[in-house]
């Protein structure tokens, strides 16, 4: 039998994924000026057990936490069983991720790879000059930075008509850039007032004048990249933001984030949550057909193999 398993874990978050093909840091050298800083650990991983017969070919993909500019991790533990192999790296064209591969298991017994990081956060400043950074030029946006110019359909559609017109009229008449993107911001949350429940994606969002925090963050995605301002989701741990792309005097990029959801932060934030994710719109690592096709604003952890009945358990805690 194939066993084919995939979970979302929006509010707990993590853990998951194999080579799937998403959004990655580019040219992110330069980020906001990094404030105070606070190391947390963070354990995840999976453990699998065989029933209903031995389990084969079993291979889980967990996206994790990895080096950002405010953001450094060290892996300070490993439990891992014998029949279990696990490959862990970053790559330009895919998500950072723990890919656990057990050759077999046998009926009754249980495979493990958990792994504990010591993720250090730094809080991020606004920049002392905001008034000299621009809005880039279309050529001069990287290529690989171009995605964040593209709608991440369904939930942030830059391209819907009522969007762009939005993107074409907020803060045009602002004396710099960065009061532009400001407008926009100010805007959202002066629009949408913050209600929890299930995501609706910014354009219902801005219909309803309600929405989650995921909502609001991708309203102002949306607008942002309707008026050709790269911007993505950055997913933290039970919440997410997002941060928008700007150029210096020398054409240097620099990515600022805001909080559209919580206390007004804008080119700067305060949280220190672990990231796990950065983007929104993320291919199932999966290569079946049936899987091959979906995407996700949020990668989630999946698992696949052939035998028995897999008895299975995401682990993803903070550890006090």
């Amino acid at each position: 039998m194939r066993i084919q398993i995939g979970a979302m874990a929006l509010a707990g978050l993590l853990l998951c994924a194999a080579t799937a093909s998403a959004q990655f840091q580019t040219d992110d050298a330069n980020a906001a000026l990094l404030g105070e800083s606070k190391t947390q650990s963070w354990r995840g991983g999976v453990t699998v057990k065989a029933l209903g017969g031995p389990c084969r070919g079993i291979v889980a993909t967990i996206p994790v936490p990895v080096d950002w500019p405010e953001q450094t991790v060290v892996i300070s533990d490993e439990e891992v069983t014998p029949q279990v192999r696990v490959n862990q790296g970053k790559n330009v064209k895919a998500v950072p991720q723990m890919v656990v591969t057990i050759q077999s298991i046998p009926m009754g017994k249980e495979a493990k790879a958990v792994l504990t990081y010591e993720v250090t956060r730094h809080a991020q400043k606004p920049p002392a000059d905001p008034e000299n950074y621009k809005i880039p030029k279309d050529q001069d946006v990287p290529r690989d930075l171009r995605i964040y110019l593209a709608p991440s359909l369904p939930h942030i559609d830059s391209r819907d008509d009522r969007i762009r017109q939005l993107g074409d009229t907020l803060g045009v008449n602002e004396p710099n850039d960065w009061k532009r993107v400001e407008a926009i911001f100010d805007y959202v949350r002066g629009k949408i007032e913050f209600a929890k429940g299930s995501r609706k994606g910014g354009i219902k969002a801005l219909e309803d004048k309600t929405g989650n925090h995921e909502d609001m963050c991708f309203a102002f995605i949306a607008i942002c990249r309707a008026a050709g301002i790269p911007a993505r989701t950055v997913w933290v741990l039970n919440h997410c933001y997002p941060e928008f792309y700007l150029v210096d005097g020398e054409g240097k990029g620099c990515w600022f984030p805001c909080q559209v959801a919580g206390p007004r932060e804008f080119g700067g934030i305060s949280d220190t949550r672990p990231i796990f994710q950065k983007g929104d719109w993320f291919r199932d690592p999966r290569s079946d057909p049936e899987y091959r096709q979906k995407t996700y604003p949020l990668l989630p952890e999946t698992l696949s193999g052939k035998g028995g009945r897999p008895q299975v358990r995401w682990i993803r805690e903070m550890v006090p």
